[in-house]
């Protein structure tokens, strides 16, 4: 039987175009395309195919990728045209994502990571295999120390990487980009972590990390944490 693959992305011209080459495979069946968030989460539902094909070009495609890991066993997500970078294919694991084709890739790749995924395997390079494993351990570690380090107790593993980006002064936007993930996430989570430690600025958040943080000199000038909006 052929892999059901619903396409999506809200690039006309490259969804058709996508759409006809996977159509020419004899291993992949194209059970529908959707052109943004809501339509395919529709469709997650109403066809439950088994692989969705997320051009991660598109706005929310992060936040899609997680509801649909979050919402089903049985549809699993191949992230279309990513760079092939640590951060981005972390950021990918992160959400759910069980596969990627990189922005290099081609159509061969993309039916072969397509096909590889529907049977529950996994394709990356070495070097990224090394990468996520590193970031196994390094949230290994996180969850064992329980907060210890420097880094608050009841924080999440994520939430606990972006105040460490707060303390550098990063703006949501520049976070945004440094971790792969959408403006509205990082917002999100910039909320969680004010409202979880009781902090009301940036500021705050810096002085805290400094305080909770051993190698931390302490006297670092408040004002190059930046302000609270991003």
């Amino acid at each position: 039987m052929s892999t059901q693959v619903l396409l999506v992305s809200d690039q006309p011209l490259y969804r058709d175009g996508v759409a006809r080459t996977l159509r020419d495979a004899q291993e992949i069946t194209v059970a529908g395309t959707a052109d943004g968030a809501e339509q395919a989460l529709e469709l997650v539902c109403l066809l439950e195919p088994e692989i969705v094909l997320l051009d991660m070009g598109m706005p929310q495609a992060f936040d899609v990728a997680r509801q649909i890991a979050q919402s089903t066993r049985r549809t699993r997500v191949v992230a279309l045209s990513i760079r092939e970078e640590d951060s981005e294919v972390i950021a990918c694991a992160e959400v759910g994502i069980a596969g990627y084709v990189p922005r290099d890739g081609t159509a061969s790749e993309a039916i072969d990571v397509i096909c590889a995924v529907a049977r529950g395997e996994a394709r990356c390079s070495p070097r990224i295999v090394g990468s996520l494993l590193r970031r196994i351990a390094a949230l290994t570690a996180a969850l064992q120390n329980g907060g210890q380090g420097g880094v608050p107790a009841g924080l999440t593993a994520r939430e606990a990487e972006i105040l460490a980006l707060l303390q550098q002064g990063l703006p949501n936007k520049i976070i945004s980009r440094r971790l792969g993930i959408e403006l509205a996430t990082v917002k999100n989570h910039v909320h969680s972590i004010f409202g979880k430690l009781g902090l009301r600025s940036r500021a705050e958040a810096a002085v805290l990390v400094h305080a909770a943080d051993p190698k931390s000199g302490g006297d670092d000038d408040e004002s190059s944490v930046g302000t609270a909006s991003g």
